[in-house]
């Protein structure tokens, strides 16, 4: 019986550990893949206080050395489900199940698929929704970006260091990313803008993609528009579907939560992307996770009394 485990290896996750072990809690955290989360898909950070302009990877590997400093416990499990008894809960993986008095969810979010032809077709082909893993394959390459907002603009600017020239794609006629980012998008000049269009089917070879077609979202024509690789960017999706049965999430598949990164499920807490929540970004699951990791102390605490 832990006292704490914590799904998900993120920033928020492993801040969330920290806090707990560092109140003398058991924990154990669960990560279905490397620690870090989307930090591992990210090129640059300069907005994470105090720390400087430093890489996804090499703020991950900081953040984890921290979140076990005072002895939490990180293993592998890719979790289906969390079932509620009252004091305790258990964590079912996909081979063992945990049992602990608190569970905090820190699952983030996953990149939003635009659902049309050819996506899955290509995916790896052609078709990344990673710039920091797949970018170096389309070096000196035409390559579309899809989407508006921070993160199709930052790994736009980011694929512009090994692509000849790349095309964001978005459905306004205007971005929805930081104005300190779209400056700098506009003053490259490897990169051009595609606006009021959206992608209707990614086409290619039998080896890989060599062009989209694209619909303009005033006048209804459909045009070519041939590129070698597309990365997508159009939002995310939050990874709740072990926990729906918990009775935590919203139609949307979000976790509400109060101040208190408190579920709807005594002992059960929910940080990060995967909240229901106005800003996702590394400071905020950060904050979440040390609030989560406090108030996981006091909880236990109650249990005694």
């Amino acid at each position: 019986m832990y006292d704490v485990i914590v799904i998900g290896a993120g920033p928020g996750g492993m801040t969330a550990a920290l806090y707990a072990s560092r109140a003398d809690l058991s924990v154990l955290v669960l990560e279905k893949g490397i620690y870090g989360g989307q930090l591992q898909n990210t090129a640059d950070v300069e907005n994470y206080p105090g720390v400087g302009l430093v890489t996804g990877p090499e703020l991950a590997e900081k953040i984890y050395k921290d979140s076990t400093a005072f002895g939490a416990e990180h293993a592998y499990g890719s979790v289906t489900k969390v079932e509620d008894h009252g004091t305790h809960k258990t964590v079912h993986t996909e081979d063992e199940q945990y049992d602990a008095k608190v569970v905090i969810i820190a699952t983030g979010s996953d990149h939003r698929h635009l659902g049309v032809p050819g996506e899955e077709e290509f995916s790896g082909r052609g078709v990344s929704y990673c710039a920091v893993c797949d970018g170096p394959f389309f070096r000196n390459k035409h390559v579309a970006v899809i989407g508006g907002g921070d993160s199709a603009v930052e790994e736009g600017s980011y694929l512009t260091q090994v692509a000849d020239k790349v095309s964001v794609i978005h459905r306004r006629d205007e971005l929805r990313a930081q104005k300190v980012l779209q400056d700098r998008a506009f003053k490259n000049e490897k990169m051009t803008f595609v606006w009021n269009h959206v992608v209707e089917e990614i086409q290619g070879d039998d080896i890989k993609v060599n062009n989209l077609r694209i619909k303009d979202t005033q006048t209804g024509e459909v045009s070519d528009y041939p590129v070698d690789g597309v990365f997508i960017y159009v939002g995310l999706d939050p990874i709740t579907e072990p926990f729906k049965s918990l009775g935590v999430t919203n139609e949307e598949g979000w976790i509400p939560t109060n101040e208190k990164m408190e579920t709807s499920v005594p002992g059960v807490y929910a940080i990060g992307d995967v909240r229901e929540t106005v800003l996702r970004q590394i400071t905020t699951a950060v904050g979440d996770g040390s609030i989560a990791g406090q108030e996981a102390f006091k909880y236990i605490e109650s249990l005694a009394d």
